[in-house]
């Protein structure tokens, strides 16, 4: 059998294996929680985004007396700080639809009164809870 020198260095391989598997289980744990901070991030920020515009089409309304016609563009006559996100769609004389859309989240909202939320960008399908 082989005698260890007095100065033999370096690590053993089943050192560099429980080092390798201590790290792919940190990256387990860390990963998965990335993503869902994300996620969770881009749903506030389109939520966000839409809660910024509503005052902007509630001052539209009240110079016009009608949502009818508050693009984008419009609002942003009105607020220029607007997200280039937000969209609108559904506009009436009495009711609108700001939607806006950040990384893969899409979150619309009816209005007035921001009654009903909605995962897409033109309000349709099922109301959420936000």
């Amino acid at each position: 059998m082989r005698q260890r020198l007095a100065r033999e260095e370096g690590f053993t391989l089943i050192e560099l294996l429980v080092v390798i598997v201590i790290i792919g289980i940190l990256l387990a744990i860390a990963v998965p929680s990335y993503l869902g901070f994300k996620d969770r991030a881009n749903n506030r920020a389109a939520q966000a985004d839409i809660r910024a515009a509503i005052p902007s089409m509630e001052a539209f309304y009240a110079d016009n007396n009608t949502y009818a016609g508050a693009n984008p563009a419009a609002l942003k006559l009105i607020d220029s700080g607007l997200a280039s996100a937000v969209v609108t769609g559904g506009l009436s004389t009495a009711g609108y639809c700001i939607g806006a859309s950040v990384g893969s989240k899409d979150w619309s909202v009816n209005g007035p009164g921001a009654s009903a939320w909605h995962q897409s960008t033109d309000c349709s399908g099922a109301a959420v809870t936000p």
